[in-house]
């Protein structure tokens, strides 16, 4: 089992137990704020499950159906998440008005607030742990769950520095404007995570410095070559696909063609994990005279 799949199993498993911590939280005090951070809790182990499911599937090899893989799939688990959150946070939202008309005084505070923090401590080194390994590993769906368990340590941080101010204040409505403190945040937080998700579905092109590189690799690796025009790029999953002309000379042979195609691929796939590229060689008629000259 690769390291992608074992972070999404682990993420289930944290889930699983942070989610019962933040619900005995609620249960002992009975906060609306307190519950709000165990539903989103429950989000998080359905997350985690698609997740696992997304990079299980992402690492399928090509098929006939699917001749450039299944990498593609860890963005509509993204997606998923990125709507269940908003629909926790709608459910939160609804919790948090009726606690408005009905303000309640809190049982037990300090050791619900103590069993939430420790909740929060775990999905704080778990979050951590999910962002970095997932940029490293490239994976989306690794990347977006860990940046919503972060948006859970910050909501968490805020709700149990609030409710430490109930005691004190005798303002019980705090309770209910904390939760829908959390919702809001969690409703952008899913709304980031939709967004993103739905430029790589897009086929966004590499971001302006990685294309830069790019350009420049392709300019002083194709000696013997006229020109690169066309250049194409986007990513899926942990894939980067690349795609340009190169112009030759017309009287090159193939071999030599191919030759500069294979120095090319190695210089790029060197700097630009998981590559895969395609080169459409022309004769020197074919020259635009415009994009990559090479150097």
């Amino acid at each position: 089992m690769d390291k992608i799949r074992k972070l999404a199993i682990g993420s289930i498993f944290v889930g699983t137990v942070v989610f019962v911590l933040k619900y005995a939280a609620y249960y002992i005090t009975g906060s609306i704020a307190l519950y709000s951070d165990a539903l989103e809790s429950i989000i998080n182990v359905v997350t985690a499950v698609a997740a696992f499911m997304a990079v299980r599937l992402s690492a399928a090899p090509a098929d006939a159906n699917h001749p450039y893989g299944h990498h593609k799939v860890e963005y509509f688990s993204a997606v998923l998440e990125g709507v269940l959150i908003i629909v926790a946070a709608l459910a939160i939202l609804r919790e948090a008005y009726f606690g408005f008309l009905a303000p309640k005084m809190i049982d037990a505070p300090m050791e619900g607030l103590a069993i939430n923090a420790v909740a929060s401590v775990i999905n704080a080194v778990w979050s951590w742990a999910l962002i970095h390994h997932g940029r490293r590993l490239r994976s989306p769906a690794l990347v977006a769950d860990g940046r919503h368990l972060f948006t859970d340590v910050v909501t968490s941080a805020g709700v149990i520095i609030g409710l430490l101010l109930v005691p004190f204040t005798g303002w019980h409505w705090l309770d209910s404007a904390l939760a829908a403190f959390v919702a809001v945040n969690i409703l952008w937080s899913g709304w980031g995570l939709i967004k993103e998700s739905i430029g790589g579905l897009m086929d966004e092109a590499l971001p302006e410095g990685t294309l830069a590189r790019v350009r420049e690799i392709i300019a002083v690796n194709a000696e013997g070559a006229i020109e690169a025009h066309d250049l194409r790029t986007r990513h899926a999953g942990k894939m980067t696909f690349i795609d340009f002309h190169l112009v030759v000379p017309g009287a090159m042979s193939v071999i030599e063609a191919h030759d500069i195609c294979d120095r090319l691929e190695r210089a790029l796939k060197a700097d630009v994990e998981d590559a895969l590229i395609t080169i459409h060689v022309e004769p020197d008629n074919k020259a635009k005279h415009a994009g990559i000259v090479v150097l």
